[in-house]
């Protein structure tokens, strides 16, 4: 019988890189739908280095998003309470994969769209992308409106998210949230000293 790739989670906490990678990245992205709005909202000459910060951000979250990935394909994930009814712990795992997907092909719709545009994507002074896209006019305005659209799927689903730890670090208490908490975590036998 083979091994399977991912390691069985019987711990329960994300390792230390896991839940870095999950606050850095929060972090980011929060930036990045900040920074996307004020894209929207505001002319030149603001525009050019937002979008600049936008292009190399969204890259940089890109690469730690596969990073992520192959953490939790060789770490895996503590497992889910028990308790956990079985209609929230499919909203868990779609909503975790939902993130995840969304991680990975914003950057690429923007990629395609600067690439389609014809625009450099030019990162830390003059590194330069390569277009993964012919020039289409028509085809930057499709991943446009995909990008768009999409990005605002992300922040509800972002806003889901957050309800959802909070529920679980407020209500529940059910270690859910202590599993990616950046703080320690104390155990009954710290608490009764």
């Amino acid at each position: 019988m083979s091994r399977p790739m991912t390691v069985v989670a019987n711990h329960t906490r994300f390792s230390g890189a896991q839940r870095l990678l999950h606050w850095t990245m929060a972090a980011g992205i929060v930036a990045m739908l900040f920074i996307g709005v004020g894209m929207l909202s505001t002319v030149a000459p603001s525009y050019v280095p937002l979008v600049a910060t936008h292009k190399t951000l969204g890259i940089a979250l890109f690469a730690l998003v596969l990073v992520r990935l192959v953490l939790r394909l060789v770490l895996g994930a503590p497992p889910l309470p028990a308790s956990l009814p079985p209609l929230m712990r499919l909203g868990a795992v779609l909503s975790h994969w939902g993130l995840y997907g969304l991680m990975i092909v914003l950057p690429l719709l923007g990629w395609a769209m600067l690439s389609a545009a014809d625009y450099p994507v030019v990162l830390f002074g003059n590194f330069r992308l390569p277009p993964i896209l012919p020039q289409s006019d028509l085809l930057h305005t499709l991943l446009w409106a995909a990008h768009r659209w999409l990005a605002f799927a992300f922040f509800g689903l972002i806003l889901l998210h957050v309800a959802a730890a909070l529920f679980h670090a407020l209500v529940r208490r059910d270690g859910v949230f202590e599993a990616m908490s950046p703080l320690p975590v104390r155990t009954s036998d710290q608490s009764d000293g």
